[in-house]
């Protein structure tokens, strides 16, 4: 089959024959139909985060059409249209039963330790195909299963409430799931930064005051942000972009007791005023990694009932070529591409 993989750090991916997996007796076989393309693959491209073993192919948002079931699999079917939970666990150890599972000690990410959906099939086991709600096109399907649940579980991970404000710096696919999720949510009122006008524009469509960070420090933009807050500040900001400043303009962004959730890849230190930033407003700075199975659920029923729009969020396609993903992946390192492309094999 076909497929696009990592040969080495610092490469381009390249296209590559390789095998159709097996389908093991709990695993189901799943024909690729979209598979997103993520900031996180540019890192993963780059070798600022490691990836192993290689040669691998990427890939963690994958939705597509079960081709075949192992012999003990139950409750799926062939031809069941499914989105793939990226985080393969062992369900057994105490971080899978208490809502830690991304620290499974035999946990794997599909796309960073074992070969992700940029093919033509990807095998996972049974528990990790999501059925998708009918109507619920493969590509939006694959962009929830990153953008949106990440999304979702830092609201989560940063303890939203009805009525409180939110920040979202970084108005690109988790961007744009965090807008409307905050509002689902019970936000009062989102602000989105970001330096593109077109994205910010987008965000304004789905409600999101704004706030344009181009030419300005990070001091101003937060100061902005504490000016369309009413003065006193937001109650949890979403850092997205992974870059010092931005963790800079959520901190200096935060209300007395606010939350600043860190979702960004970033290898660079952050300067932190310990006093002015954290232990004179009681604030909080946390991370957020990943998601759970069980809130892909919840995003299914936001989808099913269209309170979940990504149609305007998945705005580019491209072929399963290297060098359509390539300039994909080089446009997302500039901070210069589209809100989200997917691929369709």
């Amino acid at each position: 089959m076909r497929a696009v993989r990592l040969f080495a750090p610092g490469r381009p991916v390249e296209d590559a024959e390789i095998p159709t997996p097996p389908c093991g007796p709990r695993d189901v076989l799943v024909r690729v139909r979209a598979a997103g393309i993520c900031h996180s693959d540019v890192h993963y491209r780059a070798g600022r985060s490691r990836v192993e073993p290689l040669p691998l192919t990427l890939g963690h948002e994958v939705a597509g059409e079960i081709a075949a079931i192992g012999a003990e699999v139950q409750g799926i079917a062939v031809g069941d249209a499914v989105a793939l939970h990226y985080l393969t666990t062992c369900g057994r150890c105490d971080d899978c039963h208490h809502g830690r599972e991304m620290f499974c000690a035999e946990g794997s990410m599909l796309g960073h330790f074992r070969d992700g959906g940029w093919a033509e099939y990807i095998v996972v086991p049974a528990q990790n195909a999501v059925r998708l709600p009918p109507g619920t096109s493969y590509a939006h399907a694959a962009v929830m299963m990153c953008s949106s649940a990440t999304s979702l579980h830092a609201l989560r991970k940063g303890r939203l409430a009805a009525g409180e404000s939110v920040l979202v710096i970084g108005a690109g696919g988790l961007g744009m799931s965090a807008i409307q999720l905050a509002r689902l949510l019970g936000a009062a009122q989102v602000i989105a930064v970001d330096r593109d006008e077109g994205k910010l524009a987008l965000a304004a469509r789905f409600g999101a005051d704004t706030v344009n960070a181009s030419g300005l420090r990070p001091h101003d933009v937060a100061m902005a942000v504490r000016a369309s807050s009413g003065g006193r500040g937001v109650h949890v900001a979403l850092e997205l972009v992974g870059h010092a400043d931005t963790v800079q303009i959520a901190l200096q962004s935060l209300a007395p007791q606010g939350r600043a959730v860190v979702v960004g890849l970033n290898d660079v230190p952050v300067s932190i005023d310990t006093y002015r930033d954290l232990i004179g407003r009681e604030a909080e700075l946390i991370g957020s990694n990943d998601h759970l199975l069980s809130e892909l659920q919840e995003l299914m029923a936001f989808a099913a009932d269209g309170r979940l729009d990504l149609g305007p969020v998945v705005t580019h396609t491209v072929p399963l070529t290297a060098g359509a993903i390539n300039a994909v992946l080089d446009a997302l390192d500039r901070h210069a591409a589209p809100v989200r492309t997917v691929i369709v094999p």
